[in-house]
């Protein structure tokens, strides 16, 4: 699939670039973390991401004075698997460059969303992404075979446990946890898992 850069126009309906952030320190932060041999490890923060002096301007600046959260998802993954998506954005900053794969909200029709209809974005280390609410996004791609780190700042408590409420529609089916409504794939682990399945088409690899 054509691979865009979020640089190029047509990131603009999915996201934006945040200028104005020091990063280094956070990348050596998160770089000091080990990558699992295999798979995909995700927290939702890290006290020694928490730490850096980006954590407070980014709560400050980035999300409007909001308690927030600095985590990381870091490993190796070359999949779609699953689009989620929040009530609000999510910030992205690679240690390394990395690729999203991204589709709109609204693209959901009758609870399913064709991957025909996802777009790559390649990411370069150190920029500072905000991916828009309406974006479904999930578990960044690696560009090269040493894997990837991504932090990941959302809203405090984003991504932790919850339990589920009593179902009123069909969008409380794909609730996976606090804040994150998931859609996965058939053939993914997280379908195994119980998760709403609600993507069709390739189970994209890049």
């Amino acid at each position: 699939m054509n691979i865009y850069s979020v640089t190029d126009p047509e990131f603009s309906e999915f996201g934006k670039v945040l200028e104005g952030y020091d990063t280094k320190e956070l990348i050596s932060a998160m770089n000091s973390i080990a990558l699992p041999e295999e798979g995909v490890s995700y927290e939702p923060w890290i006290d020694s991401l928490e730490k850096c002096s980006i954590f407070k301007p980014l709560a400050d600046n980035a999300f409007g004075g909001m308690p927030i959260e600095l985590g990381m998802c870091w490993g190796h993954n070359r999949s779609l698997n699953c689009l989620e998506y929040h009530r609000n954005s999510e910030i992205n900053i690679g240690s390394c460059d990395f690729i999203l794969l991204l589709a709109k909200q609204e693209r959901i029709i009758d609870g399913l969303l064709d991957t025909a209809d996802v777009k790559a974005f390649r990411v370069p280390a150190g920029v500072v992404v905000e991916v828009y609410a309406t974006s479904l996004h999930y578990a960044p791609c690696q560009t090269t075979d040493d894997g990837f780190r991504v932090a990941v700042v959302l809203p405090r408590n984003t991504n932790t446990d919850i339990a589920k409420p009593e179902i009123k529609n069909g969008e409380d089916k794909m609730l996976w946890a606090r804040n994150k409504w998931l859609l996965a794939h058939e053939n993914s682990a997280e379908a195994k898992q119980g998760a709403y399945i609600g993507l069709k088409g390739e189970n994209i690899t890049v």
